[in-house]
């Protein structure tokens, strides 16, 4: 799947008035483009995009108003508010002040994949708040802050949260929880068996989810109802068990055990470690 670039912001973040801090460009991400900036106040107006777009404030309060060919609302909207536009619809805004804002543009197969049942549609709102959503994307401007090769399964399952969470609480149908059941026996060995035979490389969600023949949204589920843990934390903890492993070979340097077991760099294994386990590689060795 092609990456999604600034090509798919829809012209909003080419305009004069943003100064972009950091953004997902280059980094792979297929099914969002991530976006942190500084904006000064403009009006524009826009047209349909393939992709649906969050905006969080990361500050303000600052008065935006919103329509289509015109405004027809405005609202002051606080730190924490959140600016959601389906994709295809055109837009026109105006922003009344200097803000600071974490843009998400959302692949739509990203966003039907993140649920089971009918298709949903977002809804246009203006500075709602969603602890949860917040939560999600500054995590995801909290990756780009500190990017690792090795988090690529990490963002994967942040899409989908994020993608989940606009379809429960942001869109057109009112989504019912289920408690789902866990991965099958054969299902599971498929999954640790894939994690097992690219331990040293990037595993998308995706690529879990086809291992065991499920959606990325089916599989996320299952896969925490049976482990406890969500996939990116299970293989991180797949990924600290085979260092640990490999630790007692002392012909292996600790950045060749690093790179063996899908971290970027020995800092990154030591870093990782010291906060899951305690111990860096080096005091567990000796």
């Amino acid at each position: 799947m092609e990456e999604l670039s600034l090509g798919d912001t829809n012209g909003i973040l080419r305009q004069p008035w943003v100064r972009p801090q950091r953004t997902s460009t280059g980094l792979g991400w297929a099914g969002l483009y991530v976006s942190t900036q500084r904006e000064q106040p403009y009006s524009a107006a826009f047209e349909g995009a393939r992709t649906h777009l969050v905006i969080l404030h990361r500050d303000g309060p600052v008065t935006v108003s919103r329509g289509h060919g015109g405004l027809t609302s405005s609202r002051t909207v606080p730190p924490g508010g959140f600016f959601v536009h389906p994709a295809g619809k055109d837009l026109t805004v105006r922003l009344g002040g200097p803000l600071d804002t974490v843009h998400v543009y959302l692949r739509d197969d990203v966003l039907q994949q993140a649920h089971d049942g009918p298709a949903v549609d977002l809804v246009e709102e203006l500075g709602a708040r969603d602890p949860l959503l917040e939560q999600v994307v500054l995590a995801l401007d909290g990756v780009l802050t500190s990017w690792e090769p090795a988090a690529r399964t990490y963002v994967d399952q942040l899409g989908t949260l994020l993608a989940a969470q606009l379809a429960r609480g942001h869109s057109n149908r009112r989504l019912t929880s289920r408690r789902a059941a866990g991965l099958g026996d054969r299902q599971f060995a498929a999954v640790t068996g894939l994690l097992d035979a690219r331990l040293g490389e990037p595993v998308p969600l995706a690529a879990m989810a086809d291992a065991a023949g499920l959606s990325v949204s089916q599989f996320s589920r299952q896969f925490k109802a049976r482990t406890g843990l969500a996939p990116h934390q299970y293989l991180l903890r797949v990924r600290l068990d085979a260092a640990t492993r490999l630790l007692r070979n002392r012909a292996l340097s600790i950045a060749e055990i690093a790179t063996r077991c899908g971290f970027s760099h020995q800092e990154h294994l030591t870093r990782v470690m010291r906060t899951h386990r305690g111990v860096t590689p080096a005091a567990l060795r000796r």
